[in-house]
This record gives C-alpha cells, structure tokens and sequence, in this order.
C-alpha cells in the first residue's frame, strides 16, 4: 500500500459496518461450543479450545468447499436446543456490534437444528429470540435469512420457503440456496424460489464460488435471485457479468472463505478489485466467523492492504452493502441517514 493510502486496521474499527452474509452455525465462538457441549452432553474431537480450533478454524491449506463445510459438523452438533440457538444468536450479534457493526442479516437452515425434535417455528422463534436480545443492549440491527439447502429434496426447500412467507414482517426479510453447487444445481429448486418471488420476499443465491458462471445464470434467470452469494466466477462470462452489472445486482464477497475455499487461490488473485473498478456493486461479509477466523474489520483491512484501496474506496464498498441490505426503501434510507455522517459522507 502507498503511504499516501496507509489505512490502519483501528481506523477500519471505527467505521459503522454491515455484513449481509453470515452463517449463524459457522459463526459460534470456541469456548460456547465447549460449554454447550458439555451441558448437552455432546462428545467433541476435542475439550480444550486450543484442541478444537483445528477442527472448526480453516486455513490456506483447505482443499475444498466440501472440506470447509466440515467445520459445521461439530458446530451443528450443539446447536439442537432452543437455549443453544437463543445463546449462539445473541453472541453473534454481540460480537458484530462490537465491531461497530450497525446492520447484520443472519442465515441459517432451520432443517439443520432438528436433530433433537425441535419444530421449524420453534427454531426460527429462537434464533428470533436471540436478535431481539442483542437488538436490546447494542445499537445494531438484525434481520435474518432462510436457507434452502443444494443438495436435499427440493421439497423441503418448498416448505422452507413457506416458512420464510409465515415470518414475513417478522424479522425474516430473505431467502437464499446454500450447499455444494457441483451436481446440485439451482434450477432444481425453482419452486420454491417461485413461492418466495411471488410473495414479494428478497432472495440470495450461493453461486459462482465452488462452480462455473452457469450457477450465477441459473441463481437469476431460474430463481429471480436480487444478490448473489460470492460470485466469484463471474468473471468467466462477460455477457453475465454485464448483465449483473447492469441490473445492479450485488455480490455478497467472502474474501477470506474465498481463500479457504479454493474458490481462489491466494487473495491477490481475487476478482474483487476488478469488479470494484468495473462498477459492478460489491458487498463485502465474514461469511463466517468462526471456521474463517474473521471479523468485518479483518475483511475490509486485508483489502485495503492486498489492493491499496483509499479509505474513500473502503468507505464507498461499506456503503455498497448498506445500499444492498433486504430492508423496505424507507428503512434503508434511514440506515443511510443514520450511518453516512459516521463515515464523513452525505446524502446525495
């Protein structure tokens, strides 16, 4: 980074922030999967933080999309009582908010958490529950988004859809596809996108990270997808690309799950940079926070750092992510009304 741009990482900190993709079960802190498990009676690989880390935290050396879901086998395994989801919920707004996180949507799969006979409603009214504290004592807002899953029936996609129209005004503001994209293919799932679209309820589709360009064409022009998870291979086609481009449609970028992921294979290499420039409206998230080991500050940080963006550059993919949040035309103003003068900017 040039010295005229030099960012440091407190003033990144300082900035209000918003994160639009963050997976709940992905999102746990260390020592709350251990005391969960040890008040559930759950067996982990192991007891001791340090010992768990290496199961839940991945790094460079992740081969694979597959091999990073694998973390959410143990964070899912206490995460099958009301309390646990009310507890993990609350904490992960807790630690956004004081990142200086002002807006989060949270996602999750309430087919996940019924492993001990927890009801869909039951679920979601606790994931509820834990917004609602964390709205309570920090100053942030929350809204959350359902997610079908690749590679199961796309029935209970279907149902899961449904879901999401019964929480409409309730918090719930979206649904998105989640999962393994290679032999799960989006289009599979079109009914229940169908549902959503005619219910007038914001959907986000994972695409474009572990698959071709046709996962992000399928994403829109199968599931009327308003935000693309990742989005990675975009680049790959530029008809798509302009068409994204063009109709405004964000992309919500992982940068360090990216890495993780093998999406790409070091962060120099990310489109990122490129699509910024090119003016397509990118959206920087944590995806999560756990197995990533990252925050909102450790993503915008290594950008600044890997691609020398300005602080106004920063400044300018924040607001980006404000601009692309599931809230009505009202509320998103307000949240710009309210956040712009932190950062030194004004309505315009």
């Amino acid at each position: 980074m040039s010295a005229k741009n030099k960012i440091k990482f407190e003033d990144i900190e300082k900035l209000p922030k918003c994160d639009l993709h963050v997976h709940l079960d992905g999102s746990l802190r260390i020592p709350t999967i251990i005391e969960l498990a040890k008040e559930n009676k759950v067996k982990l690989p192991s007891m001791t933080p340090q010992g768990l880390r290496k199961y839940v935290m991945k790094d460079k050396n992740c081969v694979s999309l597959v091999d990073y879901l694998g973390a959410f086998d143990i964070t899912l395994q206490v995460m099958q009582e009301k309390d646990s989801l009310i507890r993990t919920t609350f904490e992960l707004v807790e630690d956004a908010a004081l990142e200086n996180t002002k807006y989060i949507e949270i996602r999750f799969s309430p087919i996940l958490h019924q492993n001990k006979g927890l009801t869909l409603t039951e679920i979601v009214d606790a994931v509820l529950e834990g917004c609602y504290l964390g709205e309570q004592k920090y100053d942030i807002t929350t809204g959350i988004i359902i997610c079908g899953m690749r590679h199961v029936d796309p029935e209970i996609s279907l149902r899961l859809a449904e879901l999401s129209v019964a929480y409409k005004n309730k918090k719930v503001i979206g649904f998105d596809l989640a999962g393994a994209e290679a032999n799960f293919p989006a289009k599979n799932h079109k009914e229940a996108f169908f549902l959503i679209l005619n219910n007038n309820i914001n959907c986000t589709l994972h695409a474009g990270e572990a698959y071709g360009p046709e996962s992000i064409s399928q994403a829109v022009h199968y599931c009327g997808a308003h935000r693309i998870g990742h989005g990675t291979r975009l680049r790959e086609n530029g008809d798509l690309l302009n068409y994204v481009n063009d109709h405004r449609i964000p992309l919500e970028i992982c940068p360090i799950s990216n890495i993780h992921t093998n999406s790409i294979d070091k962060i120099e290499n990310h489109p990122l940079k490129f699509y910024y420039d090119f003016g397509l409206r990118v959206t920087i998230n944590t995806d999560n926070r756990l197995v990533s080991n990252t925050t909102m500050s450790k993503e915008l940080f290594l950008l600044a750092e890997t691609f020398d963006f300005s602080m106004d550059d920063i400044k300018n993919i924040i607001t980006h992510g404000f601009k692309s949040a599931f809230l009505s035309y009202k509320d998103k103003n307000r949240m710009l009304d309210k956040v712009l003068p932190l950062m030194g900017r004004k309505r315009f």
